[in-house]
């Protein structure tokens, strides 16, 4: 019984499809059919049913899948053992991140590329709330959310900016003269915010719903940029990083919002147990020593 058997079989048993499964492995058609009926013979039965309507597990096969599959895990864990014992890291590191923020993402990723030239790096942006899941499935290593108080269950972080959000407008708004305004000043004014399943709504909903009040949304848009855009028109208020919107200061006031104080922090997160994969768990070292040489410069 060989490796590739196994990897073989597990690949059409998943696939239920020998050409899919033979691009997957990135093999021949016929070298996968040739390599399970070997498979077959050595265990004395049959693993698929072959027919017209796709390939199906017999009941030997159901019974060698989990087999196959622990087989295969127990192999790659090994290679992955010597490499952390020699510090030779390979395969793959998955990144998350929200949108529009001021963390040198590209700075962290190139240096850990020069430490570690083996290992493939993949990044993309989607809303605090799809990364949180994808970090608590083990599809990503290391992501950029912006979170609450409370970090959320499952996972551990690392702070990287604490800053208030504040209620910006356009020079000539009304409430552009106020040194600050409380949470229930913005109650059935037309809002600009960043869409549900982000940590800005989020905080805005929360503290709306605590203060007895649904807050009115009069436009959404995923990027920051839209929403100072949108408010700079007069077209509402838009919530923001109080960071972002100061940088601004040429078409926007931003109006500091209290009773209660709204906060945004954006921390570096991954799971409480640390990624299965020793690259992902370099690079989370990484991440966390560059957050506390920024704190400490």
């Amino acid at each position: 019984m060989e490796l590739r058997q196994l990897a073989y079989f597990v690949a059409v048993a998943e696939e239920r499809n020998f050409t899919r499964a033979a691009e997957r492995e990135h093999v021949a058609q016929p070298g996968v059919s040739a390599q399970i009926r070997r498979l077959e013979r050595e265990l004395g039965q049959e693993l698929l049913h072959r027919g017209g309507r796709g390939v199906r597990l017999t009941e030997a096969g159901e019974a060698v899948l989990p087999y196959a599959r622990a087989a295969l895990a127990a192999v790659e864990g090994a290679r992955l053992a010597v490499d952390e014992l020699t510090g030779l890291l390979r395969g793959h590191v998955a990144v998350g991140t929200v949108t529009s923020h001021n963390v040198d993402v590209a700075g962290l990723l190139a240096a850990f590329h020069a430490a570690h030239p083996g290992v493939e790096i993949t990044l993309a942006e989607a809303p605090s709330d799809h990364l949180v899941g994808q970090l608590r499935a083990g599809d990503l290593d290391l992501a950029i959310v912006s979170v609450g108080s409370a970090v959320p269950e499952g996972l551990a972080s690392e702070v990287v900016v604490d800053e208030p959000i504040v209620a910006a407008v356009a020079p000539d708004h009304e409430l552009a003269p106020h040194d600050a305004v409380s949470l229930d000043t913005l109650r059935g004014r037309p809002l600009i915010s960043l869409p549900r399943g982000t940590g800005l709504r989020a905080r805005l909903d929360e503290a709306c719903a605590t203060a007895g009040f649904t807050p009115r949304i009069a436009f959404e848009a995923g990027a920051p940029e839209v929403l100072a855009e949108l408010a700079a028109r007069g077209l509402g208020i838009a919530l923001l990083p109080r960071a972002f919107a100061v940088s601004r200061a040429d078409r926007l006031r931003a109006v500091p919002i209290e009773r209660p104080a709204l906060r945004g922090r954006l921390v570096f997160a991954w799971r409480a147990d640390g990624p299965a994969r020793p690259a992902g768990r370099a690079l989370v070292a990484r991440a966390r020593a560059m957050v506390r040489a920024g704190a400490a410069s």
